[in-house]
């Protein structure tokens, strides 16, 4: 963000000071730049104009042109509430307001043609709208038909800092001739993605012509948000293969092999072989992986992990397989136990097995007998030695992190 946008929000026009902390202890606004990140959570399309009469129970918000005929303040001092009657010239409805009742009465003026945009309430067989928008009808001829809503707390409105209010703060901000946008990604990177330049994000954002204009807006920002996201994530990543080199496995798979033609008793997916042989590559190279396996239930994640482990195993390093639960790791094992060769070793490690049990298969890990072992955390326990583990895969139950 440029100087401008650094800019303390309490000197942008129509904010001062006390909207400032408003700003600043409601939303954590406090610069024009973050100003222009409360993105609007909806739009309505203010383009069209409704008579009274068209009003029914399930209308949403609507948007009415008239004139206010009579203004009345009703009940004690500290309840009062202000009402107006307002008609289009053919039918009449109440507009009511029970906060900013002095503020209000002084803006309205009886017989001055204005805009009121709210949304109808029934009680008792009238209708009326309850602290609606008011505008000139010269402002609405000069504004977007297509209008950004925006997250207001009960305190900013106690303050009459409403969604209009930050509507018309972005419009400042955005009709600066000191705002300046710089582009962050380069010219081929936004051709390849199809992203609209930076600075018409925030524009079609916050002032979009179109719907149309508000898609592209919102998906340049969210890719930007979630290229940023990603970035440390392979920043650390690079980081960590040029530090330390991973086990370079075999590339000859004999167990894999085997258990393929004479032991798996159905055909893989096109998906699950495409994922086994993209593991394939990375236990081939020198670096180190760290995958994510993420799919449905029932897509067949667990049968990649065991197959996957299989060339681990081949290259002579032992796999571990941890589950969040003892039902599911034992689910695995079972799974395994029916679909391995005999003569690979596989284990679980429960803390409901004997002890006895538990001495035999820390012993054996550490000996290296036992090829794969299946459990819980507890299989990482610090007197829980591996000879030559390889290979760890963490199940999330949705998700294999490998």
């Amino acid at each position: 963000m440029t100087s401008f946008l650094s800019s303390d929000i309490k000197f942008l026009k129509g904010v001062g000071g006390v909207r400032a902390e408003m700003l600043n202890k409601e939303l954590g606004v406090f610069t024009f730049g973050d100003l222009l990140e409360q993105y609007p959570f909806r739009y309505v399309d203010r383009s069209k104009f409704y008579k009274i009469a068209e009003i029914e129970h399930d209308t949403s918000f609507i948007q009415l042109k008239g004139k206010v005929t009579h203004i009345e303040e009703i009940g004690p001092r500290l309840k009062t509430r202000l009402v107006a009657q307002f008609t289009d010239g053919e039918s009449v409805i109440d507009l009511l307001w029970f906060k900013s009742v002095k503020f209000i009465k002084g803006v309205l003026k009886i017989g001055e043609e204005i805009v009121v945009f709210g949304k109808p309430n029934f009680y008792k067989g009238t209708v009326n709208i309850t602290h609606p928008e008011i505008d000139t009808v010269a402002n609405r001829q000069k504004a977007a038909s297509l209008e950004g809503v925006y997250h207001t707390t009960e305190q900013m409105k106690n303050r009459r800092v409403e969604s209009k209010a930050i509507r018309q703060m972005m419009q400042t901000v955005l009709s600066d001739g000191k705002l300046d946008i710089p582009e962050i990604f380069s010219a081929d990177m936004c051709e390849k993605y199809k992203l609209i330049p930076r600075r018409k994000a925030f524009q079609f954002i916050h002032m979009p012509p179109t719907p149309r204009h508000v898609d592209a807006a919102q998906y340049r920002l969210k890719f930007e948000e979630l290229f940023f996201l990603q970035l440390p994530f392979i920043k650390q990543k690079i980081k960590r293969g040029d530090a330390a080199d991973g086990i370079l496995f075999g590339s000859q798979n004999v167990l894999f092999e085997e258990f393929a033609t004479k032991h798996l008793p159905f055909q893989l997916t096109g998906a699950q072989e495409r994922v086994l042989s993209e593991i394939k590559i990375d236990l081939c190279s020198t670096k180190q992986m760290n995958r994510l396996l993420q799919g449905d239930v029932g897509s067949g994640k667990t049968i990649v992990a065991l197959i996957s482990s299989l060339s681990v195993i081949s290259s002579g390093f032992q796999v571990a397989l941890m589950a969040p639960t003892e039902i599911l790791a034992r689910q695995h094992y079972t799974l395994a136990k029916k679909l391995f060769p005999k003569n690979i070793n596989i284990e679980l490690l429960s803390s409901k097995s004997e002890y006895a049990e538990k001495k035999r298969i820390v012993k054996e890990l550490e000996d290296n007998k036992i090829h794969m072992v299946f459990g819980t955390h507890a299989i990482f326990q610090k007197k829980i030695i591996f000879a030559n583990l390889g290979y760890i895969i963490i199940d999330e139950q949705h998700k294999f992190g490998v």
